[in-house]
């Protein structure tokens, strides 16, 4: 019989990935492409019927691709977890969101786990992808694997490989992204080593599962941390009547010992508001307390009421209150020219602001609607475009995402007043736009 190893390398190996979302479509595309047998299993029967229409939901991959895969039989998107009894390896890439108390939510892990386990077999990879806390990868997946009988790192072999994945990133997709993995052996490391270096151009294997979890943990919490930071320095600079964006821009001719972060309206996503969270959580089975995740996930949480203060600051100055006003928020998208609305701070900020009985409007080029959870539930539209009659209607418009389709020279000429919390109108000049 082929060993794993040997199937890996020969192509041969059946491949399944658990979750056809920003990380795992694009993963299972990969492999598809490489030659591999990919089964890409998730449980919203709307996902799979597109997929196999040839039709993709993810900005980064092409209906192109998914239509070629699908056409020479390589990639077989299902809902059928029976499947596992078919592949070799497979990867985990389920959501792993947090609880309204900011404790971990690994529901999904352990429902993805408990479906999985039941089509179990000798010579089998398992890969978590899913970004948790350190241990996660040993307590839901390798014990739980041994409680049905197997022995890890000789019967079946399990890692952990945290995902890097930037939607819309034109530059670093999954391909070209360095990969981090850590096994619970060195032989579980060297199997899943091989198997993304069929399809990734870079893999970096570290000693364990934790150090690979902490490794996502610690690249996310750097820029939540940081990010914390710049918006507390740009509420600070707003009270000195200091140009935060001019700071940041000289800051950064330095050219050694600074890297800019940005300010906001807060911070979106699937990684920075949540992960760094994960990473305190767990901290505390150790009487660890990180001060600045909290402080940081404070600053951050808090900055679409310090938009929305500012919003009735602008008001107020022209004899106005948010109450009654009508307000056009740009952008629902957490950032630039992508159409995800995972933990968006414009959602606070809408919210906010029609718990101020704001007349809102929302615009997005990339954005069709989103359900407004708050209210009743209902499909809200979203225009993706909008008129000089239309615009001159609205008491202040708000930058919150600064997408390349918006025509930023047309708004500030045709605005009233224009609050900008992205530097999107970066070089255009106008007494009706405020910054930040």
């Amino acid at each position: 019989m082929e060993s794993l190893m040997g199937k890996i390398k020969s192509k041969r190996a059946v491949i399944g990935i658990v979750g056809m979302g920003y990380v795992g479509l694009p993963l299972a595309v990969e492999f598809a492409k490489k030659g591999f047998k990919v089964y890409g299993i998730d449980l919203l029967q709307e996902k799979i019927d597109s997929l196999k229409k040839g039709r993709s939901y993810i900005i980064d991959v092409k209906n192109e691709e998914i239509q070629k895969i699908i056409k020479n039989r390589n990639f077989i998107p299902t809902t059928d977890y029976s499947v596992v009894k078919k592949v070799d390896c497979i990867s985990i890439a389920v959501p792993t969101p947090l609880q309204k108390s900011k404790d971990p939510d690994v529901s999904y892990i352990t429902s993805a786990m408990n479906s999985i386990r039941n089509h179990l077999h000798k010579d089998m990879l398992v890969v978590l992808e899913s970004t948790t806390y350190p241990g996660t990868t040993r307590e839901l997946i390798a014990d739980e694997i041994e409680k049905e009988g197997y022995k890890v790192g000789r019967d079946i072999f399990v890692a952990f490989s945290p995902e890097r994945v930037d939607p819309g990133n034109i530059k670093y997709n999954t391909k070209n992204t360095p990969k981090v993995i850590g096994g619970v052996t060195k032989k579980d490391t060297n199997l899943a080593v091989e198997l993304y270096s069929q399809v990734i151009e870079r893999v970096v294997p570290v000693g364990t599962p934790e150090e690979a979890e902490m490794v996502k943990l610690l690249e996310n919490t750097f820029r939540a941390v940081n990010i914390g930071l710049v918006n507390e320095l740009a509420v600070m600079c707003h009270r000195m009547n200091i140009d935060m964006w001019n700071v940041i821009d000289a800051a950064s001719t330095k050219p050694f010992g600074f890297m800019p972060f940005y300010p906001g309206p807060g911070i979106g996503g699937h990684c920075i508001p949540l992960d760094p969270m994960y990473l305190s959580w767990k901290a505390k089975m150790y009487d660890f307390y990180n001060r600045f995740i909290e402080l940081s996930s404070d600053v951050n949480t808090n900055m679409p009421r310090f938009v929305v203060g500012k919003v009735a600051e602008i008001l107020n100055k022209r004899k106005k209150s948010i109450n009654g006003s009508k307000i056009l928020l740009m952008g629902m998208a957490y950032k630039k020219d992508i159409d995800d609305l995972r933990e968006s701070p414009s959602f606070e900020v809408y919210h906010l602001l029609k718990e101020d009985k704001a007349e809102v409007t929302v615009i997005d080029p990339m954005v069709n609607s989103f359900i407004d959870e708050r209210g009743d539930h209902k499909k809200i539209k979203v225009l993706n475009s909008i008129t000089e009659k239309q615009l001159k209607d609205f008491d202040c418009v708000i930058l919150l995402t600064n997408h390349s389709k918006f025509d930023y020279r047309w708004y500030a000429k045709h605005s009233r007043v224009i609050f900008d919390t992205r530097n999107g109108f970066k070089g255009i000049s106008g007494k009706n736009i405020i910054k930040l």
